[in-house]
């Protein structure tokens, strides 16, 4: 079993940075793919980034490529979202997830989902 907590959300401006925290508890953590989706109002669950167990193998969304980076810190159970020159259309709900799988882009593959956090970005 994974518990997962996000925090850093907030209101900002077009332009600006936020970086998202998922600490999770559990001792499978370590060998869990972890990745972050997003949901704005009216629309479907988006993936957004994943990162492997060991952190060597990332992938992300078209949209979000080189302004979002995910990471992660095995020993403190945290995976992280930097997410630079942020734009109004990144608003959304952000939630972490957690599989026991290889990557992969589709929210039905994920196991362990946090409750989320609000991200907003002001034109």
């Amino acid at each position: 079993q994974v518990q997962l907590v996000e925090s850093g959300g907030g209101l900002v401006q077009a332009g600006g940075s936020l970086r998202l925290s998922c600490a999770a508890s559990g001792r499978t953590f370590s060998s869990n793919t972890m990745a972050w989706f997003r949901q704005a109002p009216g629309k479907e669950r988006e993936f957004v980034a994943a990162i492997g167990w060991s952190g060597g193998s990332t992938r992300y969304a078209d949209s979000v490529k080189g302004r979002f980076t995910i990471s992660r810190d095995n020993a403190k159970n945290t995976v992280y979202l930097q997410m630079n020159s942020l734009k109004p259309e990144d608003t959304a709900v952000y939630y972490c997830a957690a599989s026991l799988r290889s990557i992969t882009y589709y929210t039905g593959t994920y196991d362990y989902w946090g409750q989320g956090t609000q991200v907003t970005v002001s034109s």
